[in-house]
């Protein structure tokens, strides 16, 4: 039998309903479990080190698109492009690939093998993008570097959550921090090597005149490069004991808790009898029962289980609408935002490559409080998660519509700043928020298809930028409105998950 609940804790709660018996309800039962075991070892080493290991994956998710957008002009100076956000088109394939790749692969086959991989696979391509002799390998080169970096949030957010105790989810929003930081971090590079050697648009362009964009991909490489060698040579990641139990591995389940409890300087009271106990009468599996279960994982059963009831079914569609429309007006307006930044700029009289990328550093520093103040705001009671989500989400749509008002290069960069620092809590709050209503046996999948619906959105807007006019507010007013909407979505969706420990 389940050992109780140690007095002291908060109740654990399922953020989803689920049957009251069959293999669902025994699943719930084990999770229940589980959750009590890593409450009662608490937050401790081997957590603190996850969260600073998950952090990379945080970062490296918002550092490769803004490393994208900063090099885009100098890119489309330098090869004489005609189209010059197909290199953003490029990336956002990538991104889609490996969100549907490291998703739904981590689901069936782990999430071990993918958390060092994503990584990896960034750090190798951003730097032989730097050697890129033309657009098209420019391009080729960020798709590839990108199906590393679309793997990060499906992968690591659902290793965290599955080694957080129920009473410090709120890390997850936390993280975002890294998130903030990468975008300050790569601005902060950018500024002297794009804003002193960059080539002017006017003169032509020739590679000795305009390495600053190859250093600074060198730069970013090399920092993915330390981040996975971090991760793979000097932290161990242990297997989701959740992941491990819902695959009918109880014993190891047990033993990663164990482990994990030993290395925070406690001990555990979980025992394998509690698990199987629960498991008691179902019918094991033969080997080709479990070949047969492993190609139902492939027949989409992940995905049919997160619309598996009818509210299940109506959370799952208004989440994956909310990553889309995010996923749409956050490119639209972002990946641009140096052009738009430049172009505008050049209005007011001050339109430098210099002040460009001054501007973007400002613009960056605002990222890092609206995700500390996100970590305070999903705890509020009353307020919590879909709170701040729904009003941080429609206030970035506000400041976006504001800016078009801009009659100086002062308030526009006022206006973006006010729309970053929002635009970060959002993020900070939606990432948290997301892994959260789903159900660990399927969170890679939900996590895979939110962050889909999100980078296939993400493709139509480098599509649009390129027959749309830059020069007018079109652009910006679409992307608000996105965003407003996205808000009012928020507010419809079922489940509040604060103070509840993910299943």
């Amino acid at each position: 039998m389940a050992a109780p609940k140690p007095s002291g804790q908060r109740a654990i709660e399922a953020p989803v309903p689920v049957p009251a018996d069959g293999p669902e309800a025994r699943y719930r039962a084990k999770a229940e479990i589980l959750n009590r075991a890593i409450q009662e070892i608490g937050m401790g080493r081997y957590q603190w080190q996850l969260f600073v290991v998950i952090g990379f994956g945080w970062a490296s998710d918002n550092l490769w698109p803004i490393v994208t957008s900063l090099i885009l002009p100098p890119v489309s100076y330098e090869f004489g492009v005609s189209r010059p956000p197909l290199l953003t088109l490029a990336q956002n394939i990538g991104l889609l690939i490996g969100a549907l790749l490291w998703g739904f692969g981590c689901d069936v086959f782990g999430r071990r093998w993918a958390f060092n991989m994503t990584v990896g696979i960034t750090a190798v391509f951003g730097l032989i993008a730097a050697g890129s002799p033309d657009f098209g390998a420019a391009c080729a080169f960020a798709a590839l570097w990108s199906i590393g970096v679309g793997g990060n949030l499906p992968v690591d957010s659902a290793i965290f959550l599955e080694f957080l105790p129920g009473s410090h989810q709120y890390l997850l929003t936390v993280l975002s921090v890294d998130w903030a930081f990468a975008q300050l971090l790569a601005n902060l590079v950018a500024w002297p090597l794009l804003g002193n050697m960059t080539c002017a648009q006017e003169k032509g362009c020739v590679k000795e005149e305009n390495m600053g964009w190859r250093y600074f991909l060198i730069a970013m490489g090399g920092l993915a490069m330390g981040m996975f060698v971090i991760r793979f040579v000097f932290f161990t990641i242990y297997e989701s004991p959740k992941y491990l139990m819902g695959k009918g591995k109880n014993e190891q389940a047990v033993r990663v808790v164990h482990e994990v409890a030993r290395r925070n300087g406690k001990a555990s009271s979980l025992s394998l009898e509690e698990l199987d106990d629960i498991d008691q009468g179902a019918a094991g599996l033969t080997t080709t029962g479990i070949v047969r279960q492993r190609l139902e994982k492939l027949r989409m059963g992940h995905v049919r289980a997160l619309f598996d009831t009818p509210k299940r079914a109506y959370s799952s569609t208004l989440i994956i609408l909310v990553w889309a429309f995010i996923g749409l007006g956050f490119p639209l307006y972002n990946a641009f935002l140096p052009y738009i930044q430049q172009s505008r700029g050049a209005e007011f009289g001050d339109g430098s490559t210099y002040i460009t990328y001054r501007n973007s550093l400002i613009i960056a520093v605002m990222g890092i409080p609206g995700c500390l103040v996100g970590g305070i705001l999903v705890e509020l009671p009353r307020f919590g998660r879909k709170g701040a989500l729904s009003s941080s989400t429609a206030l970035t749509g506000v400041f976006l519509l504001l800016s078009t008002r801009a009659t100086t290069s002062n308030a526009l960069l006022g206006w973006n700043c006010a729309y970053n620092f929002m635009s970060s809590l959002m993020y900070a709050v939606l990432y948290a928020y997301t892994p959260e209503i789903f159900l660990t046996k399927d969170r890679g999948t939900g996590n895979a298809l939110t962050a889909s619906a999100n980078r296939i959105f993400g493709i139509m807007a480098p599509i649009i930028a390129m027959f749309a006019n830059l020069q007018t507010s079109i652009p910006v007013y679409v992307s608000g409105a996105l965003f407003i909407v996205a808000g009012i979505l928020v507010v419809l969706l079922p489940y509040e998950s604060r103070g509840k420990a993910s299943l």
